[in-house]
């Protein structure tokens, strides 16, 4: 009767050490995953204002101004304009009326 006391307690006592470990790793797991979605809220954030920057960065007066003053373009108007003629179609191999 005593070894099966002993025999009892040790599964007893082992039991609690491995349910502890359990809590513990489970607690950690926990801590871990909270700070993955910390994480990702930050990122999420952080996108949402690049992609504000990047909308007010592309605005068409922002980029006509870059293109004046860092390229030296100017506005295209007939008297700078260059028109290209294409040859017919007739001319072209397999072009189809």
């Amino acid at each position: 009767m005593m070894r099966l006391n002993l025999v009892l307690l040790a599964a007893v006592i082992a039991s609690a050490m491995y349910l502890v470990q359990m809590q513990y790793q489970s607690r950690r797991l926990f801590v871990e995953v909270e700070k993955a979605q910390s994480l990702s809220r930050k990122l999420e954030i952080e996108r949402e204002r690049l992609e504000v920057d990047k909308r007010s960065q592309a605005t068409p007066l922002r980029v006509e101004k870059l293109a004046k003053e860092q390229l030296q373009m100017r506005t295209a108007t007939p008297a700078v304009t260059q028109y290209v003629k294409l040859p017919k179609a007739e001319a072209t191999e397999g072009a189809k009326p």
